[in-house]
């Protein structure tokens, strides 16, 4: 974000301007790790190149925590401990820019931070870090700040109190069937009609199921049964994914859901009753009011028309609050900019912004 973006008479803007950013060190290594980046589990290459960059040379760093999570540690006296995180798994979106840095994979959270989580989108990264012992290497935070990039218009900054971004599950739900050859139904129990049946069934829980105050989305994102046309496959295997803002409106979908999936097997003569295994599951990022009301008059002071103090609650999902929630009660969230996007088959600029998910 420009100068001319900000506003006068702020003591931090004042800083800002005496001590401007040099970006330019980081161009290089930001073409390296997009041009090569790693998916969940498999970030090995990308905590290297991070835990070894020269804008860590006055860090205490530490690796492989949690699997490939990085964590470094810059020490200013006594106060406040704060804990900057900014993921690196990259997702299998093939990029066609004709950039000579394009990645075959999209990274949606190219930052860096002193926390340097893995396995973000399978979100579960935060929680390995805690669960492999970060806060006996790095102090306990009083305060945990993220970003994420999220469209909307170039240039802006946005944070709010409470709520501000969903929380997620992930199911593979298989339904089991008796198999055989197409010109045969008679002797088989179709499971691509009971799954199609089931489809339409889930979709009705938030039509008809839950408050429409109450935010929620449900995707079948995947719907897989056999692999020719003239055979009845024994099962088929469902990837669902729930978004929700409340988390009495979680139970309520997932106990449909249940119910639902049981009810159609139970009506199509099921020989075996269906699996439910989680896949994914992310928290609530709930923002911590009295720190948000200081962090937005920085904000304010700093960027001034540009920060917008009250976004809408993002259905987009987080698993950063699991580093405030394993050890404290509060949890932050800010933002940065961007102001291209690209995806897809094409170039395209689309208004951008980075917000800060904790």
């Amino acid at each position: 974000m420009g100068s001319q973006q900000q506003a006068t008479g702020s003591p931090v803007a004042d800083i800002l301007d005496r001590h401007p950013f040099d970006l330019a060190q980081y161009e290089d290594v930001y073409k390296q790790i997009h041009a090569h980046p790693e998916p969940s589990l498999h970030e090995a290459n990308t905590a290297s190149t991070v835990a070894k960059h020269a804008a860590l040379k006055s860090y205490k760093v530490h690796g492989s925590i949690g699997g490939h999570g990085v964590a470094a540690v810059l020490e200013n006296g006594s106060g406040p401990v704060v804990l900057l995180r900014a993921d690196m798994d990259a997702l299998p979106v093939e990029e066609e820019t004709g950039l000579n840095y394009a990645s075959k994979a999209t990274f949606t959270d190219p930052d860096d931070g002193s926390t340097t989580g893995p396995n973000e989108e399978r979100g579960s990264g935060a929680k390995a870090m805690v669960d492999d012992g970060l806060y006996k290497k790095v102090p306990v935070p009083d305060v945990v700040l993220a970003q994420h990039v999220m469209p909307s218009k170039t240039g802006t900054l946005t944070v709010k109190k409470g709520t501000m971004i969903a929380a997620a599950d992930s199911f593979r739900i298989t339904l089991f069937r008796r198999g055989g050859h197409g010109s045969m139904p008679q002797l088989c129990i179709d499971p691509v009609v009971l799954a199609a049946n089931v489809v339409i069934r889930l979709q009705g829980i938030v039509a008809r199921e839950i408050d429409p105050a109450e935010a929620a989305v449900l995707t079948i994102g995947s719907l897989q049964a056999g692999h020719t046309e003239n055979v009845i496959a024994d099962k088929a295997v469902l990837k669902v994914d729930i978004r929700i803002q409340h988390a009495q409106t979680r139970e309520r979908i997932l106990k449909a859901m249940k119910r639902i999936v049981e009810k159609e097997c139970e009506a199509s003569d099921c020989e075996k009753p269906p699996t439910f295994e989680q896949t994914r599951r992310f928290p609530l990022t709930v923002n911590d009011d009295t720190i948000i009301s200081k962090l937005g008059d920085t904000f304010a002071g700093v960027f001034g028309q540009a920060f917008d103090p009250n976004p809408s609650i993002a259905n987009a999902s987080e698993d950063v609050s699991d580093l405030a929630t394993a050890m404290i009660d509060r949890i932050v969230c800010g933002s940065s900019t961007v102001s291209t996007l690209r995806s897809g088959t094409r170039r395209r600029k689309l208004d951008g912004s980075l917000r800060i998910f904790p």
